[in-house]
């Protein structure tokens, strides 16, 4: 595995290191080792999994605020996506920068988005598939840390290629961002 900076501060983009032959190929997507000698610490402590039927969904701008903020690692299994991720640790260097990366099931680089950053997904292709690994476990009792923006705030002005078809309620319903609400 390779690893390299993004824009974000503490946002990778993680390269596998493929072995192909003639029964196909094979690569790792975790290695804690390899992460620890990058200088990054990551214990998995749930994974997840997202399936997404149709081309054009968008599922975010997700964030948790402390103390229930979390690292994750994306991988996209099959299909693709422009993942966004956009920094919003105050004190952070790269504060309100935002990146943008397409991933997918060929290329099958991973991106690390580090606890206090947003980060959405749009979809590509019908029936993408993407495998998170989470540093943190989901407390889904704790609805009023888990926040989150719309796809068109006009705050951010995040820029698509293409028009998000399918969302849920909760990312159509999410108010307009303020940075007063940051803690």
């Amino acid at each position: 595995m390779k690893i390299k900076k993004t824009l974000i501060k503490d946002c990778y983009i993680i390269f596998p290191e493929k072995k192909i032959d003639k029964r196909g190929s094979f690569h790792r997507s975790f290695c804690e080792k390899t992460l620890k000698k990058n200088g990054i610490n990551f214990k998995i402590k749930q994974c997840n999994i997202s399936i997404n039927k149709k081309k054009n969904t968008f599922r975010g701008f997700h964030y948790q605020i402390k103390p229930y903020t979390e690292n994750k690692i994306i991988n996209v299994i099959r299909g693709s996506i422009t993942n966004i991720t956009i920094d919003l640790r105050k004190k952070s260097k790269s504060f309100l920068k935002k990146t943008y990366n397409k991933i997918d099931s060929k290329n099958n680089y991973s991106i690390l988005i580090p606890a206090g950053c947003a980060n959405a997904f749009f979809t590509l292709e019908n029936n993408t598939v993407i495998h998170y690994y989470m540093s943190a476990i989901f407390e889904d009792q704790n609805k009023s840390k888990y926040q989150g923006f719309r796809y068109n705030d006009p705050f951010f002005k995040v820029k698509l290629n293409g028009t998000p078809r399918v969302l849920s309620k909760q990312d159509i319903l999410f108010e307009n961002f303020k940075i007063e609400n940051l803690k």
